[in-house]
């Protein structure tokens, strides 16, 4: 069962730097699911299994990105970020508010996804 985290802005680029570190710098890659939920558009998937190179957040532009195979998904001036976490700290997901309101979820997984090339 996720633990579910509110996380303040001031721990967004630390989380996010340390996740990487520990979780998708290794021989295993994680696939994410990328999920566009807002109240004009709907609810749309982006991806359904692109493998992860990193999540980073840029406190200066107020940008989270997360780095995918062959695409990089861009959240510019997330309002609030909130997490679940498996017991090692895995983010499973991770749900985006945006200034407009709108919320993306990003669903990562751990799939051995071969690499490209």
């Amino acid at each position: 069962m996720a633990t579910i985290r509110q996380l303040p802005p001031s721990e967004w680029q630390s989380y996010f730097d340390q996740r990487t570190k520990q979780f998708f710098r290794d021989l295993n890659p994680e696939a994410a699911a990328v999920e566009l939920i807002s109240r004009e558009l709907g609810d749309q998937v982006l991806t359904d299994r692109a493998r992860v190179i990193g999540i980073t957040y840029d406190p200066r532009d107020n940008l989270l990105e997360v780095a995918l195979e062959g695409l990089d998904h861009l959240v510019y001036r997330p309002q609030e970020i909130s997490v679940g976490e498996r017991e090692d700290g895995f983010p499973e997901w991770i749900e985006v508010t945006r200034d407009d309101g709108s919320r993306e979820i990003v669903r990562l997984r751990s799939v051995g996804v071969t690499p490209a090339g």
